[in-house]
């Protein structure tokens, strides 16, 4: 009998958790309005502020110079870009180095002699050399819209933001079957989650395409050199000062991105994801939030890969209860009730994949959608692995930066369908 308590407790409290985060997953697609209101609004004029746009590169000679390149096709007037490298990585500081000759004014290579790397430690480095108004950062395999500064500019000053958080799209979504689910993830969280996030006062902010005023940036210390996720840890400790937050979310100013190229790096990605999100709930700077509700909602994000992991293992096991051992009816049939969100998921998901193809123009065929629904599962026990690993490296003490490699997928992609403009 005990034990089947505990087994509607823990049913229960997995429906509820998988419950919430669907609607908060929704959020975007509540109503027309909401929905309108997650976009840019267009520049009406040339803008005013100035942009120094950080290029943190570590080993990414293979995708620097296109990043670099796009930048400087940017068609805001006042923009510097600094790139980041290691003293002790020569191929990529090679690259830097000649795409700075081309545009000497424009673009100005910064070393980090840290003698153990990491981004936020390159992005410290640079952040005393910054000029601009605003401090921008885009990783270095990053392919960035031409007019997403003027959209920036005018966002900045028509809602006197501090932080101006753009969209990520991650856009190889035919590259595996879990490029696929990848991708879908980000679409999610950029169009819709990180909306309500901002409406809340509370943000983990994203690791490019995000934009804060220099001197905000400069009055909060920069970003944490010893913290796998800064990103997420700037925005918990601006939120938790009263900064304020817009996100703005357009397909087409999107920042274009690649998955991992292996299970392996997706694996070490996430597992520095989890892990940097244990650091910033530990460090309890999100305590400082004013109102109850936003303390809660930050608790509960910051735990959210550890409870995805935990319900990728239970619900099967939950399933398995109510299939193969005697229980009361009612009681099977609560076992059931995280089986059924995790359904629902699946249905909005493939709504999610096929307005995801629309939005990108990209060729959504039904095997994808066969692979979203059959990868469903592995893909938890992929997230359960990385959230257990990143648990044990933490309390090992392992902090090094497990650096996710980059080789152009998102750069050749599959073609648009025909009518369906790019």
């Amino acid at each position: 009998m005990l034990t089947a308590a505990f087994v509607c407790v823990v049913s229960l409290a997995l429906f509820w958790m998988a419950a919430f985060t669907l609607w908060w997953q929704m959020h975007a697609w509540r109503t027309p309005e909401t929905l309108a209101a997650t976009r840019f609004a267009p520049p009406r004029d040339k803008g005013s502020l100035s942009f120094s746009l950080l290029v943190p590169a570590r080993h990414e000679q293979a995708v620097l110079e296109h990043t670099v390149t796009r930048l400087l096709e940017s068609t805001h007037a006042d923009y510097e870009v600094l790139v980041v490298v290691g003293h002790d990585d020569p191929g990529t500081t090679e690259v830097a180095e000649r795409v700075a000759a081309r545009a000497p004014g424009r673009v100005r290579v910064i070393v980090d002699t840290h003698e153990k790397k990491n981004k936020p430690k390159a992005l410290n480095t640079a952040l005393p050399h910054c000029r601009g108004d605003v401090v921008g950062v885009f990783d270095a395999e990053d392919q960035v819209h031409p007019e997403l500064l003027s959209h920036v500019d005018h966002a900045f000053r028509e809602t006197g933001a501090d932080v101006v958080q753009g969209g990520v799209q991650l856009i190889n979504f035919h590259s595996s079957w879990y490029s696929l689910r990848n991708c879908l993830e980000y679409f999610f969280w950029f169009r819709s989650r990180l909306h309500l996030h901002a409406a809340k006062g509370f943000i983990p902010l994203g690791g490019n395409t995000v934009f804060v005023r220099t001197g905000v940036l400069r009055e909060a210390g920069g970003w944490d050199p010893h913290c796998l996720a800064e990103d997420c840890d700037l925005g918990v400790r601006l939120s938790s000062r009263g900064k304020r937050v817009v996100v703005a979310y357009d397909s087409e100013m999107v920042t274009r991105e690649e998955t991992p190229g292996s299970l392996m790096c997706l694996l070490k990605q996430r597992t520095r994801w989890n892990q940097g999100f244990l650091q910033v709930y530990r460090k309890r700077d999100w305590r400082q939030l004013p109102t109850l509700a936003q303390r809660m909602l930050a608790r509960y994000t910051l735990m959210t890969p550890f409870f995805q992991a935990f319900t990728g293992i239970i619900v099967p096991l939950n399933i398995a209860v109510a299939l193969f051992l005697d229980v009361p009816a009612g009681i099977a049939v609560v076992t059931f009730l995280p089986a059924v969100t995790m359904l629902v998921t699946f249905v909005f998901e493939i709504v999610g994949l096929h307005d995801f193809g629309a939005q990108y123009g990209l060729r959504v065929r039904l095997v994808h959608y066969l692979k979203l629904v059959a990868g469903g599962p592995f893909y938890q026990l992929l997230l359960a692995g990385a959230a257990v690993r990143a648990v044990w490296r933490e309390q090992r003490g392992q902090g090094d930066w497990e650096l996710t490699r980059h080789v152009g997928a998102h750069l050749a992609q599959e073609p648009v369908r025909e009518g369906v403009a790019r």
